[in-house]
């Protein structure tokens, strides 16, 4: 017996845009929750700062899109931040940044395979799909710093996607 599959649509481009940008939106939460010297010197078991992985996010985000969009794999080129304030102005940039550029993914883009950075080869919405999983899981460090300092993180379901 065979069985018959069907193409399923399951995001938009705009919902998948939606989903990621309610992340930021979480993430930012979680960057204002740190006390500015914990967040650049604090860390538990080897692991980088939390300024480290949120410098990490911003690096990704932006030239993931335009890669996508362009094919294109060109590093971020901004000077890395050295304060509280820097961080989430450079978060708010780039969040405004990927609500103008991702509409101008053309569709078929999200399928094409790239060769990312030179690193990895997916199709355009797996590469987007991993720096999304890449904020969420190190998001996630960010709350066991957060819960090792005694600080309440942010409720995870205030901020959620779509």
């Amino acid at each position: 017996m065979t069985s018959a599959t069907a193409a399923i649509n399951v995001l938009t481009a705009d919902d998948l845009l939606k989903n990621w940008q309610g992340h930021r939106r979480l993430t930012r939460k979680t960057i204002e929750a740190f006390p500015e010297d914990k967040l650049f010197q604090f860390s538990v078991g080897g692991m980088r700062p939390f300024s480290e992985l949120t410098w990490e996010f911003i690096r990704m985000a932006v030239p993931i899109v335009e890669g996508v969009s362009t094919g294109k794999w060109e590093e971020y080129k901004g000077s890395k931040p050295s304060s509280k304030s820097e961080l989430l102005r450079l978060w708010d940039e780039q969040t405004a940044r990927l609500n103008e550029e991702f509409p101008r993914i053309p569709p078929h883009r999200f399928s094409e395979v790239d060769k990312a950075f030179g690193q990895w080869e997916n199709p355009g919405v797996v590469t987007i799909q991993y720096a999304i999983d890449n904020e969420i899981h190190h998001r996630g460090q960010g709350y066991v710093y957060l819960r090792a300092l005694g600080i309440e993180p942010p409720h995870f379901w205030v901020s959620a996607p779509v």
